[in-house]
């Protein structure tokens, strides 16, 4: 294997986790707030994908009708999770940027 340096590569490798575990970390504390119901019901997720907020107008609350209310709350959560893990992706390749050869899709490693 000419040309390997396996502490170069160890260098790098730990370099990369390094990296990661502070992308995460600044995860924990970047939001993002997905509305349903025309922003009747606000939903707030950080980038590890945790519900952190729920904010709901007085108006969507009809005791005659509580499924509606339900529904809008899973369409809220729903956005915000999906929104937090396109987040969390977009920083996660951008930490793994340098390290990662061209193309390779972060998803196929559950990120």
């Amino acid at each position: 294997m000419e040309g390997l340096n396996m502490a170069d590569m160890f260098g790098k490798i730990m370099e990369m986790q390094q990296k990661m575990a502070e992308a995460q970390e600044a995860l924990a504390r970047k939001t993002v707030t997905a509305e349903a119901g025309g922003g009747m019901v606000r939903v707030t997720a950080n980038g590890q994908q945790r519900i952190t907020g729920l904010e709901l107008e007085p108006g969507v609350i009809d005791p005659n009708d509580p499924e509606l209310l339900a529904d809008l709350i899973i369409a809220g959560v729903n956005k915000a999770l999906d929104e937090a893990a396109a987040m969390a992706r977009q920083e996660l390749q951008k930490a793994a940027g340098g390290f990662l050869p061209p193309g390779m899709d972060l998803s196929q490693l559950g990120l």
